[in-house]
């Protein structure tokens, strides 16, 4: 099994920065990408980015990176705005980093919340 542990979330002024890491451990060598998705109350899961994807809304402010070794995914979120607000989850897959339905592990959440 694959286990992915979110951290950095927490409470932000609008226009300030957050950023969140998520470490993969067990059996790492199952992951071939890694991504964020977001759910805001009330609202469907959608994802945030993955290293080939962004989502509209955050293009230009969120920065997805890897380690060298692989195992450790950030996001830089610059610029957050109050619809920036929702639970961030980490997640990954073992098939192409496209096929959002694909993401199979998933970390338990980091709270984000934008104040305005």
């Amino acid at each position: 099994q694959v286990q992915l542990v979110e951290s950095g979330g927490g409470l932000v002024q609008a226009g300030g920065s957050l950023r969140l890491s998520c470490a993969a451990s067990g059996r790492t060598f199952r992951i071939n990408a890694m991504g964020w998705f977001r759910q805001a109350p009330g609202k469907e899961r959608e994802i945030v980015a993955t290293h080939a994807y962004y989502a509209d809304s955050v293009k230009g402010r969120f920065t997805i990176s890897r380690d060298n070794a692989g195992n450790t995914v950030y996001l830089q979120m610059n610029k957050l705005k109050p619809e920036d607000t929702a639970v961030y989850y980490c997640a990954a897959t073992r098939y192409d980093p496209s096929l959002w339905m694909k993401y199979e592990y998933w970390g338990q959440g980091t709270q984000v919340t934008v104040s305005s």
